[in-house]
């Protein structure tokens, strides 16, 4: 394994080229991460209108935000695709409150995410090119499914966050309750920065707690432009007292400089407990929280300010590391640095109906500009790059030059996907892809007529281009085309996009479930390949031994073959054949997971022994070997959590158990009753429709993939029957 790096203190040499518009240091790029509907696109619209960059707020309600502007999100009011957007923000100067960067103008590049767990990939690979994020959370039903799923992601890739409790104008809403669920559930080490004055019809505005001043929030027309940096009244200054010392205690305890102010006991003043908190956020220690309502326009702007002081730059992380091309083994750092070699990742491909292809990338170190060549060290080819563009959601604005921590797109670039690096040839650098989920859905589809076949398969094509969660292949058997994916609704939007965007109209089959295979026992597999025809024949002799693999390691083969029996020449050969073989198992043709297996034995003959003999003897010996291993079906089961009204519960319950699940909790929420449950994804078809004539539309759920389980024995028959077409 190569070693790690450790975080190198900044440069002191100027990395900002002199035409950059914003050096580094003011440059921001976070993304807008949260569960279904806990307002990430409505804050999105706010932060865009207080910015300036739009001059009448949308509502996703009403189908006209900017970063919802696929068709497809505007009619179903949620997000897809990820979106990115650019935007300027200069701190207001306020007597008496203290900015970290007052008067300077600042620039914010924005991705705003989806929430629904079916579009899971446009998160991860988000965060992966981002540096920093704010994590929303609805005040009522406070730390959601989702929520913990995105929290995750930015675990990962080591995104610091801020915290934003939006919805404090909802019936329930529970800032406290919201902070508490983000220690408890996420491991948070959350604190208040920025805490709600009043709730529900009763939210007036934020105390700043750092300032220890009220921002109370005008009721006009000004869309929430207009507010007031007032003292803090009577009745609101113990609460601000109390959230200002426990603020100093935990970055006391996490910072050394405010930690040796505080035992020695000397003032701390708000630079230092702001420079504190901007150092302990961007280590990923601490996690500041501001409360307030996107939609009803109060606490965006405060939000933003914190996002200037406490989310890093692109000098401020730790420098980008990438893999020698010719030497796995040994790191290469990629600082944030104009002058340095041009070092980027192409996170996204998007197919756009007036520019054509799109490649969304992320600059960590020099710049591009239009006529340079880039280099993909995986595909080693060369690419001339004609066109630029800074992405503004569904507009486009031509640029000639990018710099390092920018996020822009190219037009036409070919050979490349999700994950590529493209650099400068001279200086090769692998970086780390983004990792994305497999497929838990799949379906049959077919063109309408015959002569859409072609489109068709252009379409699917592209689309699969896009979405690294997105597979397309034939059915051997049947000779049927495949379509899969992450759900239900993902597929959905993939037969939508083909009508609307490629005019391609397809039938689709029933949606089948992507099981696995793997085995539960040791055992040894023996496979001969033996044909002789008249002249030259084929020989291939090849023995494994195979064995469970712990659950999500994947496929293993290791060579343990002594004395030649199997000349080495031939070992990458039965590599292949073991790789095939996984291919499709031996209970019901489907994939073989987390299985090990060792070639330990096997013989040849000196003329009829060939590559081609020794992958075919390599495939029997392994499923031979499976079949004596007790192999099982593995179907995927789904994490459920529904929030139904009490008095629906007891009928939610009961179809829940009806549909195999395993309740794992309950727990009561202010309004609702939260049911946790595990339920396999083959019982969940239609549940939507289920849950909705159950609660006479009361109750929601939300799913995602939670791990895979042996189909029971009283189950196991009618998978069977049903892969066979009976």
């Amino acid at each position: 394994m190569p070693a790690t790096l450790e975080a190198k203190p900044a440069m002191t040499t100027n990395p900002n080229s002199p035409n950059r518009a914003f050096p580094l240091e003011r440059t921001r790029n976070i993304g807008i991460a949260a569960h279904i509907d806990a307002g990430k696109t409505t804050l999105t619209e706010r932060i865009l209108f207080y910015t300036g960059m739009i001059h009448k707020i949308g509502e996703v309600h009403e189908g006209n935000t900017v970063t919802d502007w696929m068709e497809q999100e505007r009619e179903r009011g949620i997000t897809i695709t990820s979106a990115a957007t650019t935007c300027n923000w200069k701190q207001l100067k306020q007597e008496g409150v203290f900015k970290m960067f007052e008067g300077i103008n600042m620039r914010v590049n924005i991705i705003d995410t989806p929430g629904h767990v079916d579009f899971t990939a446009e998160v991860e690979r988000s965060l992966r090119v981002l540096d920093g994020a704010i994590a929303v959370f609805d005040a009522v039903a406070a730390v959601q499914p989702q929520s913990e799923t995105v929290w995750r992601q930015a675990n990962k890739y080591k995104v610091p966050r801020i915290g934003f409790v939006n919805k404090m104008d909802r019936v329930g809403a529970n800032f406290e309750n919201c902070i508490d669920e983000m220690r408890k559930k996420l491991g948070a080490n959350a604190w208040p920065i920025l805490i709600p004055i009043g709730k529900e019809d009763y939210l007036k505005g934020q105390i700043d707690v750092v300032n220890q001043k009220a921002i109370v929030y005008v009721d006009d027309n000004t869309m929430g432009s207009t507010y007031k940096v007032e003292e803090l009244p009577a009745e609101l200054k113990d609460q601000a007292k109390e959230a200002y010392d426990n603020l100093v205690s935990a970055i006391s305890d996490l910072d050394e400089e405010v930690g040796m102010l505080f035992l020695e006991e000397k003032p701390i003043t708000k630079e230092d407990l702001k420079a504190g908190i901007r150092r302990q956020t961007i280590a990923n220690k601490f996690v500041p929280v501001a409360g307030g309502s996107a939609f009803k326009n109060k606490g965006v702007q405060y939000l933003l300010d914190a996002v200037i002081d406490y989310l890093p730059s692109p000098r401020d992380i730790v420098p980008a590391q990438g893999h020698d091309v010719d030497n796995p083994e040994v790191l290469i750092e990629a600082p944030a640095d104009d002058n340095g070699k041009f070092c980027s990742l192409a996170f996204k491909l998007w197919s756009d109906p007036f520019v054509g292809k799109l490649v969304f990338f992320r600059v960590y170190r020099g710049k591009l500009s239009k006529g340079d060549t880039v280099y993909n060290p995986r595909t080693n080819k060369r690419e001339r790059i004609s066109r630029l563009i800074q992405i503004q959601a569904d507009k486009r604005e031509d640029i000639d030059t990018c710099y390092s921590g920018d996020i822009a797109a190219i037009v036409g670039i070919k050979n490349i996907t999700t994950g590529d690096t493209l650099c400068d040839e001279d200086h090769p650098i692998l970086l780390e892809p983004p990792s994305f989920p497999d497929p838990v859905i799949s379906m049959a589809i077919e063109p309408k007529t015959k002569l859409d076949q072609e489109k068709m398969s252009n379409a699917l094509q592209r689309l699969a281009e896009e979405d690294p969660t997105f597979r397309v292949f034939t059915n051997e058997d049947t000779g049927q085309t495949i379509i899969a994916g992450m759900g239900e609704l993902h597929l959905e939007i993939i037969r939508d996009r083909m009508m609307r965007e490629f005019k391609v109209d397809a039938n689709a089959g029933k949606p089948q479930i992507a099981y696995r295979e793997t085995i539960t026992a040791k055992a040894t597999g023996e496979g001969k390949l033996i044909k002789q025809s008249g002249g030259r024949g084929q020989y291939g002799h090849v023995i494994v031994n195979v064995s469970p693999n712990e659950r999500g390691k994947g496929l293993t083969i290791e060579n343990k073959v002594v004395g030649g029996t199997i000349p080495k020449e031939y070992i990458p050969a039965c590599k292949k054949g073991i790789e095939e073989a996984v291919l499709n198992g031996v209970v019901g043709g489907y994939p073989v997971i987390d299985v090990n297996v060792d070639i330990i034995d096997g013989s040849y003959h000196d003329v009829d022994s060939n590559e081609m003999a020794f992958k075919l003897a390599a495939i029997f010996a392994a499923k031979d070997g499976f079949k004596k291993a007790k192999a099982i079906l593995l179907e995927p089961i789904m994490k459920v959590e529904v929030e139904t009204p009490e008095d629906y519960q007891g009928d939610i319950m009961g179809d829940l158990n009806r549909r195999r699940a395993r309740i794992q909790g309950m727990e009561k929420k202010v309004v609702n009753t939260a049911v946790t449950a595990e339920v396999p994804l083959a019982e969940m078809f239609g549940y939507a429709t289920a849950i909705r004539s159950l609660s006479k539309g009361r109750a929601s759920y939300t799913m995602e993939p939670s791990h895979f389980e042996q189909v029971p024995a009283n189950v196991l028959a009618a998978v069977l029957d049903q892969k066979d077409g009976k």
